[in-house]
């Protein structure tokens, strides 16, 4: 039987919804949770509402429900799809992955993969759209495309700092970063993400503008000039910061993709206004 593979992934991508709709990629919301109403990230709350209500109130977030995945998984198989490759936020970072893998393991009727980014924003995205593609050359059986994917994983590395780190421990999601005697002294900790899925100090710069200009630095420390990349900048209520260092990193000639854009409202939950994050990922040959 001829396979027909569909690609999930959840709005932690911050792939926009033109492109999910110009790609066929499936996204599955994640939740923004006020203590009297609940929203839908990316679908009826914007990150600027996130932004705008933080001193009145900083809510909480939660995965898709397993009815909610079921839903889409049962609608792929209705539609005709016979495997979906479903791939999420780190596991270190939110239980979706979790919720995704148990539904799959107890759906009938269609193959479900589960991946674990073990990233997120566009990094994931830029896993999500790798696979689409060699889904869609149609060469490549679903276990291929599964190994090709976990490989693809190697070639990804994001990089962030917040202007503070209040919420990222508020919301449980400061991982290995530490940074209390570091605030004092206006050190910002650029953070990554390790082989756990989790966050850890890549390196620390004493104040803002030290720290942005640092990414241009560890970018031109990471590329290859043998190879291609794609640089993407993400911020949340700094674009115009934002869009001056992916300016100056466009000009490495190594750089022949780029993408700029605001992270989801509920990553905005976790980091509070003043983001700027960097993806590097290493193009196809």
């Amino acid at each position: 039987m001829k396979e027909k593979i569909a690609v999930v992934t959840d709005s932690t991508s911050d792939l926009r919804k033109d492109d999910l709709l110009k790609y066929g990629i499936n996204s599955m919301p994640l939740k923004v949770i006020y203590s009297d109403r609940q929203y839908e990230d990316r679908v009826d709350i914007t990150p600027a509402e996130v932004y705008n209500n933080m001193e009145k109130e900083v809510p909480t977030t939660s995965m898709p429900s397993p009815q909610e995945i079921e839903d889409l998984y049962s609608k792929l198989r209705e539609e005709g799809y016979t495997h979906i490759i479903s791939i999420h936020i780190s596991a270190g970072l939110s239980a979706t992955y979790s919720n995704c893998k148990m539904v799959a393991d107890q759906i009938e009727g269609i193959e479900v993969k589960v991946i674990d980014s073990k990233m997120l924003s566009m990094a994931l995205g830029r896993l999500v759209l790798y696979a689409k593609k060699i889904v869609d050359k149609g060469q490549y059986s679903f276990a291929e495309i599964v190994e090709m994917v976990e490989k693809k994983k190697e070639k990804i590395e994001v990089f962030f700092v917040v202007e503070t780190l209040k919420y990222l421990k508020k919301g449980g999601r400061i991982g290995k970063v530490s940074g209390t005697i570091g605030q004092l002294l206006n050190i910002k900790p650029i953070i990554s993400i390790d082989e756990d899925g989790v966050y850890y100090t890549f390196d620390k710069v004493r104040g803002r503008g030290r720290s942005l200009k640092k990414f241009f630095q560890i970018i031109k420390s990471r590329t290859d000039q043998s190879k291609e990349y794609s640089v993407d900048v993400m911020h949340a209520a700094a674009e115009e910061e934002g869009q001056k260092l992916l300016e100056k990193i466009k000009v490495l000639p190594e750089v022949k993709e780029s993408y700029f854009g605001e992270i989801s409202p509920v990553m905005v939950v976790h980091t509070g206004p003043g983001l700027i994050g960097v993806v590097l990922s290493e193009l196809d040959e």
